[in-house]
């Protein structure tokens, strides 16, 4: 029998039906299909049960990382302070203890007799009375060599260490106590309340955990327990926000024209060319040799010359403004850009840049937005941040100059608390702003 007339159960290999063989693989995938669903029923009730053991035997929530603790406090704002004012004392008004010998002399019919020193220290012949300038003479000894002296002639009272009256004294909001002077920085005075009865303190030292105590009497210096106060040295509300610096390029067009500096605007600004591109193109579209460097000084000369304009405008602004900062580099440095925009209507009400993130930029990039006001809103202005102590810091300082608002800050990335979930979409607006100004920067070089 040759292989043609040989039946096809003896030709070699079985072939199995079309049919057979689906029905065999979809009985397979089945099977593994099955197999697959029940393994993934034993793994989550393995994830259970370790959900279980740790909720049991390892607390979610411990005081070591709470972030309400005061060892995380170290940068949190405390409220203002009571600030009292000697106006008698102001602009450095002193009298004369002649003068007030004199009338003492003719309202008493006599003259004041100085102070006849019977105590351990006398009074150094160097000491004068900083009030009305009288000798030592008249000088009382008043704490038993404690440091503390009294005038007999005007009744002032002050210490040895301090050669100079201060007209403004700040109180501790919680126990009355004077604020004493710790530290000096850039911007401002750094007040402290030294009182360990006070409220402020205590509380915050009932609410250290066993750990931090323990912690807390090693390095006291990690912790923030007392009320501090920040007394601003420089008058941000006296900086001349429009002056434009000097030598700038001129518009008295020698070589090119005013058409090819609107060209070279064309290209580096509406396009986002590179000054080193842009010349390129006016060589090789236009036939206009120019530098990189021309095409940048006219960039900068036509910014000042609109910035008056721009700053000046009436926006008409509402009461929803977003605030953030971004670093970008200018020449190879770093510096952060401080933006604040009306949320509404998407304009740009404020910008500052600086070499640091302090507060100073802070105020000025919100002193530009808020001078678009016609009428400040006071606390109907919402005027949403990140978490960045500077804008709390500089939310105390408006309030000072009676301009209070309502500040609000969206913490993180996600909502993970009711003022985050409802006023996200006013970060994420300013936090476009910032990809979309760091993109078009970029290739400016900076």
């Amino acid at each position: 029998m040759n292989k043609k007339t040989m039946p096809p159960s003896f030709s070699g290999i079985i072939e199995v039906p079309t049919h057979q063989k689906s029905r065999k693989e979809s009985v397979i995938v089945n099977s593994i299909i099955t197999l697959l669903i029940a393994y993934n029923q034993i793994l989550l009730l393995q994830i259970q049960q370790l959900l279980v053991f740790i909720a049991k035997n390892i607390p979610l929530s411990s005081s070591k990382y709470d972030s309400e603790s005061p060892k995380y406090n170290k940068y949190i704002i405390d409220k203002a302070p009571i600030i009292k004012h000697f106006e008698h004392f102001e602009h450095s008004e002193r009298f004369d203890y002649k003068q007030l010998l004199s009338e003492y002399r003719s309202s008493n019919g006599k003259e004041l007799k100085p102070v006849k020193s019977r105590g351990k220290n006398p009074v150094p012949e160097s000491f004068t009375c900083p009030h009305c300038g009288a000798p030592h003479n008249y000088l009382y000894d008043n704490t038993g060599g404690r440091g503390h002296l009294l005038c007999k002639v005007c009744d002032f009272r002050f210490s040895r260490q301090k050669a100079e009256f201060k007209p403004v004294v700040f109180i501790c909001p919680y126990c009355g106590h004077t604020l004493d002077l710790k530290k000096n920085r850039k911007h401002f005075n750094i007040h402290k309340c030294i009182n360990k009865k006070c409220s402020f303190y205590l509380k915050n030292l009932k609410a250290l955990s066993p750990e931090d105590l323990k912690e807390y009497e090693e390095e006291k210096s990690r912790f923030k327990l007392h009320y501090i106060y920040r007394e601003f040295t420089l008058d941000f509300f006296k900086i001349d926000l429009s002056s434009i610096p000097d030598k700038l390029f001129s518009l008295n067009f020698r070589n090119f024209s005013p058409h090819v500096m609107g060209l070279c605007l064309t290209y580096y600004v509406n396009l986002g060319l590179s000054s080193r591109k842009t010349s390129q193109a006016l060589y090789y579209i236009h036939g206009v040799k120019i530098s990189h460097v021309t095409v940048s000084k006219y960039a900068k000369t036509a910014a000042y010359t609109v910035k008056p304009f721009v700053d000046n405008f009436d926006y008409k602004p509402s009461n929803n403004l977003a605030a953030d900062e971004t670093y970008t580099k200018v020449k190879g440095v770093r510096h952060y850009v401080w933006f604040v925009m009306d949320a509404i209507k998407k304009s740009i009400l404020g910008y500052q840049i600086s070499y640091t993130r302090d507060i100073a930029t802070c105020v000025l990039a919100m002193r530009m937005a808020f001078a678009k006001f016609k009428e400040f809103p006071g606390k109907a202005l919402k005027f949403a941040a990140d978490g960045y102590t500077t804008y709390k810091l500089a939310q105390q300082l408006f309030a000072e100059k009676g301009m209070d608002f309502d500040l609000i800050q969206v913490i993180g990335l996600t909502n993970d608390d009711p003022v985050s979930t409802e006023y996200r979409w006013l970060k994420q607006i300013i936090e476009r702003l910032n990809r979309t100004f760091k993109f078009s920067y970029q290739v400016t070089n900076g």
